[in-house]
């Protein structure tokens, strides 16, 4: 079924950095859009998945793609996969930005590149800068000018350095210069109300689908899918127009590394990428909480489900691969919705939707309900309506009295806080309340105001009156 969206960034014109493995481009990448998004090590093949973001100079707008190392085929698990990334990226460039590390010097991996780089885009109107990178004295920068580095071809180096920030402006100047002659030029993007992105993650624990979902969801082949664990090692965001009721809504699409118990991770490049995923849930406006049907549901599965009621976030459950169970039934749906809320009773609130991440099974209903919890997450009530909900909640059901407590007497409910709704429940003091009575408050509240897919935060307040 194809996606009920469209790209966002499809109108800006994009910058493509290519290179060998370890030559800075990810540094490069991250100091360019003013954001740490891509992970930095010293690993050959780090960055498996192209990374996409947004550089922003003298107020306009243009898209840069970092792409994998080019010469990872003998070191590199899915070395195929990251030369294909690198293909499609370049299909798209309008300026190609060829980064060589200028301590290293020119290694035989970047003139045989040069050389495909050339054959490709070396008839066509299509700009490529030599970048000599990690010029962070004088020294390197002159070696810059040796006949090595020209006889690839590629013209004058430019000389920067990606830590210090060193040739960075002229480096924008002159990639703005040549866009300008460009039918395609930079622009300035506004965030309208209705376009500021709603941020929606995708986590689980390894190999639950997820880069599958992605893929499904953005209606592209953008991540590496793989049935090996920890494919994916950093996350990598899409964001998609999408139009509900003559309304368009802006939602980024981000797909995370698995993460799986702390004991099991060793230190390094998983160890980041999960740190990475795990900011990623803060950041968020809603989770994706995926999981595989095609298994039992595991203890890791769990702590996710709980870590998310900590944080307080709204939550779709995606029982991912769905295409692979033996009865497809409504009895045996109902049946596996139910035995998952006994699994999750603290995500209650959250609605669950079966999918297939490989054949796209259902995958369009999750934009409809992504627009009706940004909705319902947002929803604030009218302060008179919540005083007359609240004094005929204390008219139908008081609560009661607690063994060996003074009967509560509850003073007000008052709205302090929204994305999530946060209220404040007063109670006189010297009087108790139990928690199963605030939890009635909270089914009420959610019944009344359809808080759909959201939790609930209320906060007791003992008050002398």
């Amino acid at each position: 079924m194809a996606v009920p969206a469209e790209k966002k960034l499809n109108r800006l014109p994009t910058i493509v950095l290519i290179g060998r493995a370890n030559v800075g481009k990810s540094s490069l990448f991250n100091k360019l859009i003013e954001e740490n998004k891509a992970i930095v090590s010293n690993v050959a093949g780090t960055t498996r998945t192209n990374n996409e973001g947004i550089i922003i100079w003298r107020g306009k707008n243009t898209r840069l793609i970092d792409t994998g190392g080019q010469d990872t085929k003998e070191n590199e698990l899915f070395a195929a996969e990251i030369l294909a990334q690198a293909k499609n990226a370049l299909d798209k460039a309008d300026i190609i930005l060829f980064v060589a590390d200028a301590q290293a010097g020119i290694l035989p991996q970047e003139r045989e590149l040069a050389k495909i780089i050339i054959k490709k885009f070396g008839q066509s109107k299509i700009p490529i800068i030599l970048i000599a990178n990690k010029c962070d004295s004088p020294k390197y920068a002159a070696e810059t000018y040796g006949k090595e580095w020209h006889a690839l071809g590629l013209g004058v180096p430019q000389t920067i350095s990606a830590t210090t920030g060193r040739g960075l402006g002229d480096l924008l100047d002159l990639i703005y210069t040549l866009l300008a002659k460009k039918s395609n030029r930079p622009k300035i993007q506004g965030t309208p109300k209705n376009e500021i992105p709603i941020r929606v993650s995708i986590i689980g624990k390894p190999n639950v689908g997820k880069s599958s979902l992605f893929n499904k969801l953005i209606g592209e082949e953008k991540v590496i899918v793989s049935p090996v664990a920890h494919t994916t090692r950093e996350p990598f965001d899409t964001t998609l127009l999408y139009e509900a009721d003559k309304k368009k809504y802006a939602i980024t699409f981000v797909d995370t590394a698995g993460i799986r118990r702390k004991a099991r991770v060793a230190a390094g490049l998983e160890s980041h990428g999960i740190h990475k995923s795990l900011e990623s849930i803060e950041r968020s406006d809603i989770v994706l909480l995926v999981v595989d049907a095609s298994e039992p549901l595991s203890t890791q599965d769990l702590q996710l489900g709980g870590l998310l009621e900590r944080h307080s976030k709204s939550v779709i459950i995606v029982l991912n691969k769905w295409d692979l169970t033996d009865d497809p039934s409504d009895t045996h749906r109902q049946e596996v919705e139910r035995k998952l809320l006994t699994y999750f009773p603290h995500l209650h609130f959250a609605p669950i939707v079966f999918t297939s991440g490989k054949t796209g099974y259902r995958t369009h209903q999750i934009f409809p309900l992504i627009v009706k919890i940004d909705t319902a997450r947002k929803t604030e009530v009218d302060s008179v309506e919540l005083e007359t909900f609240f004094r005929q909640l204390m008219r139908v059901h008081k609560p009661a009295r607690g063994k060996g407590t003074r009967q509560p007497y509850l003073l007000g409910l008052h709205q302090i806080g929204s994305a999530p709704p946060v209220f404040e429940l007063f109670i006189k003091y010297r009087t108790s309340l139990h928690l199963s009575y605030v939890h009635f408050i909270e089914n009420k509240l959610r019944e009344r105001f359809n808080y759909l897919g959201t939790p609930i935060v209320i906060k007791l307040t003992k008050m002398k009156r």
